[in-house]
């Protein structure tokens, strides 16, 4: 069945993703014109980016647990992450709550690895997705909540993020590398 439960999670994911931004967009201009004190767009902002988590969450574990994984699946959970955390990284740098050289060098990684993994579908590897990315997945998703929530030790997180971020890219790469040159020696 394609349209399973982890598949239905990440549609959800996908859909709050561009409400994330919206609200984080509007909220300067918003809470000016209609006296909504802009800390509620915060915190709808907040609870926005947790419920879209654990859908990141149980999408997952629920498709390898119950052996629900589907090749739409393979697409969408990706697709889905991405988006949400896009969401975060643009409204959070439009917004000024977050670097905007910080968030650059995460979403330049983010599309540098999306094209590396168009290449190796099309040289017809299998490089699956390492400890190092699920750990940055985990650190930007703080660092994200921080931000949002204004809490402190934000941007200390933010730049932690970066790093692994920076990191798991390299070893993504390392691993394509060496595939590569595994598949020209045989």
């Amino acid at each position: 069945m394609i349209l399973n439960l982890p598949n239905i999670l990440a549609l959800i994911r996908t859909a709050l993703a561009p409400l994330l931004l919206y609200i984080l967009l509007i909220a300067k201009t918003s809470s000016i014109e209609n006296g909504i004190h802009i800390g509620w767009y915060y915190y709808l902002a907040s609870l926005i980016f947790v419920l879209a988590s654990i859908t990141d969450f149980f999408d997952g574990y629920i498709a390898r647990e119950l052996d629900k994984k589907t090749k739409l699946g393979a697409i969408l959970d990706p697709l889905a992450d991405k988006m949400l955390m896009l969401a975060a990284f643009i409204g959070l740098a439009s917004t000024g709550m977050a670097s905007v050289w910080a968030i650059y060098i995460i979403i330049v990684r983010e599309l540098f690895i999306t094209g590396l993994r168009t290449a190796i579908v099309t040289e017809g590897l299998n490089v699956a997705a390492s400890w190092s990315g699920k750990i940055k997945t985990v650190v930007q998703m703080i660092a994200v909540g921080f931000l949002l929530m204004q809490w402190s030790g934000a941007d200390e997180l933010l730049w932690l993020a970066v790093a692994f971020t920076l990191y798991s890219g390299y070893e993504y790469l390392d691993v394509y590398i060496k595939a590569i040159k595994q598949k020209a020696n045989v």
